[in-house]
């Protein structure tokens, strides 16, 4: 177990090891979330919860936490319970692109991808492989991410992913052109990882997108 914030997260070797620093995307989730209207929080690649839970611990919020990984997905539960958030809490089990409904849309969206390249995996032996191979370059889930964050943001909303270094920031504003997808600001913390503010520009027909005609190339 570990302290996250003023909450306590279990979890084991089969799920990826909570870092204490990733509390920063809490924090700036909570203070993006008092300019939205209510409504609840998506994250994406949740893990054993502890982002997505601390910001909903800290805003009232309630929210939807998606993982393909089951035991990820227990912890959550589990973890939400203990907090006296499970009231607050839905944990959907499988890939991003099923678990959400195509007219669901969110004020605010989380996601922390595996984002560590597929050639520097065995560099985290404490970690799953699944929970932190991001493929070649390290942005394979996060693209998958971004695609489904344009389609499930709604417009004029926030979302804050969070990548492992500067060069993958630095890849986003090809990733997301010709989306309705915007990066607001970037805050590179060495050693603690990149996190990004994306927003949704308001289109003309909320739901609809690039991802939705095949610009995402996964």
């Amino acid at each position: 177990m570990i302290r996250f914030g003023h909450l306590d997260i279990d979890f084991d070797d089969r799920v990826l090891t909570p870092r204490t620093w990733t509390v920063r995307q809490s924090t700036w989730a909570v203070k993006l979330s008092a300019e939205l209207p209510d409504g609840p929080i998506l994250e994406l690649c949740s893990g054993a919860g502890q982002i997505g839970l601390l910001a909903a611990a800290l805003t009232g919020r309630s929210l939807v936490c998606v993982d393909a990984d089951p035991v990820a997905c227990a912890f959550t539960r589990a973890n939400a319970e203990r907090a006296g958030l499970a009231h607050l809490v839905e944990v959907r089990q499988g890939s991003m692109e099923e678990a959400l409904d195509p007219d669901e849309n969110f004020w605010l969206v989380i996601a922390d991808p595996p984002w560590v390249p597929t050639a520097q995996v065995e560099r985290y032996p404490e970690d799953p492989r699944t929970a932190i191979d991001g493929g070649a370059d390290g942005m394979l889930v996060a693209a998958r991410c971004l695609a489904t964050t344009d389609l499930h943001l709604s417009p004029g909303g926030a979302a804050i992913l969070q990548l492992g270094t500067s060069g993958q920031a630095d890849r986003l504003p090809k990733l997301v052109e010709g989306s309705d997808l915007t990066i607001e600001e970037v805050r590179d913390s060495p050693g603690e990882g990149v996190l990004v503010h994306l927003a949704l520009a308001p289109g003309p027909e909320p739901g609809m997108s690039a991802a939705t005609e095949g610009y995402w190339t996964i």
